[in-house]
């Protein structure tokens, strides 16, 4: 299975699209994961129809609208492979050790907000931020990231976007 994960849109609206490879990762993908920042519904919309389901939780940015609509955090599971998704994380020293205890019983958690891409594994859990395909503030390129997952093992990669 393949799993497209993004953060960190920050888009407005129609007029700003996502970047053409981000897009066409999206629509490959089996399953594409949001952790937060969209901005506005619209941009949510768009994602859900290039296709494949959409897991999402909502961002600090996002509007009232879309706080209604999506969770803070969400819990799935793909190929047996146990997923936890939130946008903040909190800050970096003891990260990984804090989202093991956020979400017990997780293989993997995905997060966003500090648009820096980051990956890092202890044992058999193992956290990852995808970065921004279109806000890369310190981050020295525009990412996403993608997960193959096969028999509840993942392995997680980021892809620069420009």
């Amino acid at each position: 299975m393949l799993i497209a994960i993004i953060s960190d849109t920050h888009l407005t609206g129609p007029a700003r699209p996502l970047p053409a490879k981000c897009v066409e990762l999206m629509r490959s993908a089996e399953l594409i994961v949001h952790a937060g920042d969209f901005m506005t519904l619209d941009v949510l919309e768009r994602i859900e129809s290039l296709g494949p389901p959409v897991k999402a939780v909502y961002g600090n940015m996002d509007t009232a609208e879309l706080r209604r609509r999506l969770p803070a955090e969400i819990s799935f599971e793909a190929e047996r492979l146990r997923v936890g998704v939130v946008h903040d994380a909190g800050p970096a020293q003891d990260r990984l050790e804090r989202l093991r205890a956020r979400f017990p019983g997780a293989d993997a958690v995905i997060f966003g907000h500090s648009h820096l891409p980051l990956h890092e594994v202890s044992g058999d859990f193992q956290i990852f931020n995808p970065g921004s395909p279109t806000q890369r503030r310190r981050a020295p390129r525009h990412t996403m990231g993608v997960a193959r997952v096969e028999h509840g093992a993942a392995r997680f990669e980021h892809v620069f976007i420009t």
